[in-house]
């Protein structure tokens, strides 16, 4: 599987504490951070919960 490179583009204040786990798990929390992940399918379900949040760029 390829590479996908996360960043987050929205703040996670006045989220629920599942999204807000979930950028902390990818690597996230602050906006503009950036962090790269091999595109497994825990990955992207992860991704999918928080896509409002963040861009996703294959690598």
């Amino acid at each position: 599987m390829g590479k996908v490179r996360i960043t987050q583009v929205k703040s996670g204040i006045d989220r629920p504490k599942r999204q807000k786990d979930t950028l902390k798990a990818l690597g996230l929390g602050k906006i503009r951070r950036t962090a790269e992940h091999e595109a497994s399918p825990q990955i992207l379900g992860m991704i999918k919960k928080v896509d409002h949040l963040v861009k996703v760029e294959e690598v």
